[in-house]
């Protein structure tokens, strides 16, 4: 995968044994076809990629899969981390993940990866509220991650505001006012016609913004199994 060619929304390879590992700065959550739950291991600063392998070998010893799909929290070019995450450890710049797993592996940001599995049509911004702030676009079926939570907002960026950082720091009352402001000048700028909300603290705010529409951290997964598809789904 690279930039200049980005994903498509596409259907399931229904042959395929897809892993799907959602790495985020709280949790590494993995999950295949027919499990209804995720498996979640903790993660946080201490978390190099050469951890998070073995923790996902370690706990998904005995599924049947034949490829990984990796929802990674930084921006990737070329199907390689660009850099490396702000809430993990490191090592993930350069690291061969196919090689370290014994299997083909597809590494998409992990908002672009929620952004695939949300995607109903037309031109939808994505926005996921953890221990950052995740963005993507996706454009007439096509993916394209985005890096907006570290640009310059007030006093510092928006991912200060609106990810856990700003939650922590603000209290839930203020957090929520910038959840809103924040969101209004990003779907307008991006000129978005549906707009999702993610993420784990999504679930704090007790009202979404005008427009908005409630995603699900189970759509990364469905994002992950659509990475190896083959043709096109629906797209209502």
């Amino acid at each position: 995968m690279s930039e200049a060619t980005p994903p498509t929304v596409t259907g399931t390879d229904k042959s395929a044994k897809i892993l799907v590992v959602d790495v985020g700065g709280t949790n590494v959550k993995m999950r295949i076809v027919g499990q209804k739950e995720a498996t979640k291991i903790p993660s946080g600063p201490a978390m190099t990629a050469a951890k998070a392998v073995d923790i996902v070998k370690a706990a998904t010893k005995g599924w049947d899969y034949d490829r990984i799909s990796l929802g990674y929290p930084g921006p990737i070019i070329n199907g390689r981390p660009l850099r490396e995450p702000h809430n993990l450890g490191g090592g993930w710049v350069g690291f061969n993940f196919a090689k370290a797993c014994g299997v083909p592996v597809k590494i998409l940001n992990d908002a672009a990866m929620q952004a695939l599995g949300s995607y109903k049509g037309g031109r939808m911004l994505f926005l996921g509220l953890g221990t950052g702030l995740g963005s993507a676009m996706v454009v007439d079926g096509r993916v394209e991650p985005m890096e907006l939570g570290h640009l310059p907002y007030r006093k510092a960026t928006y991912e200060d505001y609106v990810g856990l950082r700003g939650l922590e720091r603000s209290g839930k009352k203020k957090w929520k006012r910038h959840v809103f402001d924040v969101v209004e000048r990003l779907r307008v700028g991006l000129q978005a016609d549906d707009l999702v909300l993610g993420g784990g603290n999504v679930k704090l705010l007790d009202r979404l913004p005008e427009g908005a529409r409630l995603g699900n951290n189970t759509n990364a997964f469905r994002g992950g199994y659509r990475l190896w598809a083959e043709s096109p789904p629906p797209t209502s």
